[in-house]
């Protein structure tokens, strides 16, 4: 069976990371912009490895120049979602690509973006909420404004702030004074963590940052002790299983340790990351799954109540999704 139409709740996705290539080609046209080296022959995004990802990621971004482009992407990813049964997602958007971390242009975009996703709500009925995330390899001083923004537009559609971008560079704790701020605005947090280094950057995550969720955080499982420490307090792993195989963090699905995680209590969810990136959706995370381990109806409407519960979103938006995610 497929698991397409069943409802579904997606924490972890990247706004420009999701948007398809044929939007972007699409884009590039209208604006002349040259992004030879950003698709493969078949039209799907081309890179080797996690940093030419990167590179890729952020070549393809550069189509993305005005307030009106985020509002079509926005549409375009709320389609995107709703085929796939999707009623919540949050998305994680960085000023860096919305007016260059200067709060008055990332109020525009960030008016554009909320615009669309109303829309698309009415549309599509999926609920979409952003999370600011700064950008890790562009270093602690240039998170700094992006916090900023975060806190001067947090409410109740801009509910979270984060940190994506190379785990492989500086540390957790160089980000403090970012993270102290957002905390202050009112801001739920997560991080990128355990993707790429080891169970010790999720450690310093918890313990630096203070954050509820982890983005990945999967190789935590390399230290039985933390992942108990993570089921004690409830922190919640914000898992793309195929984002992680594609990678090749794991060489194939049936070595990724999400089930071994679930069996000692920790909190996981599913999500796609860069879902054009990565070749996937959320129907395709769902039916690998259930194909590798075993897991039925019952254990996706679990995961999915999880992941509610763990949305950074209001009360009663929350309500309102965990009832639309129980069987009729």
């Amino acid at each position: 069976m497929s698991f397409r139409s069943l409802p579904k709740v997606e924490l972890h996705m990247h706004h420009e990371g999701a948007a398809p290539p044929e939007f972007i080609r699409r884009l590039a046209q209208e604006k002349s912009v040259n992004l030879s080296g950003v698709f493969s022959e078949d039209g799907s995004y081309a890179y080797r490895d996690f940093v030419h990802f990167l590179s890729v990621y952020e070549a393809a971004t550069q189509v993305l120049q005005t307030p009106e482009d985020y509002a079509r992407l926005t549409r375009a990813i709320l389609e995107q979602s709703a085929e796939h049964g999707v009623i919540y997602a949050e998305t994680f958007l960085s000023p860096d690509f919305c007016g260059g971390g200067d709060v008055g242009a990332w109020r525009e975009y960030l008016h554009a973006i909320r615009e669309a996703a109303d829309e698309g709500e009415r549309d599509t009925g999926v609920v979409l909420r952003g999370i600011v995330t700064c950008i890790r390899h562009f270093g602690p001083d240039r998170a700094k404004p992006i916090a900023l923004c975060a806190a001067e537009t947090a409410g109740d559609w801009i509910v979270g702030f984060g940190m994506g971008g190379d785990e492989n560079k500086g540390k957790q704790a160089d980000f403090g004074y970012s993270f102290d701020m957002a905390r202050e605005a009112g801001l739920r947090l997560t991080t990128h963590a355990g993707e790429w280094r080891g169970p010790r950057e999720v450690r310093d995550a918890i313990e630096d940052l203070g954050v509820e969720r982890i983005g990945h955080g999967v190789r935590v499982i390399e230290d039985l002790a933390l992942v108990d420490v993570l089921a004690e307090r409830g922190i919640v792993l914000e898992v793309c299983p195929g984002s992680n195989v594609r990678l090749g963090v794991y060489p194939h699905l049936s070595a990724h340790p999400i089930e071994k995680l679930r069996e000692r209590g920790v909190k996981v969810t599913i999500s796609t990351d860069d879902p054009p990136f990565f070749h996937t959706t959320m129907t395709r995370e769902y039916d690998n799954l259930a194909r590798v381990f075993g897991w039925n109806e019952d254990d996706f409407l679990d995961l999915n109540r999880v992941a509610a519960n763990a949305a950074f979103c209001d009360e009663a938006t929350r309500a309102r999704i965990l009832e639309r995610l129980e069987p009729a």
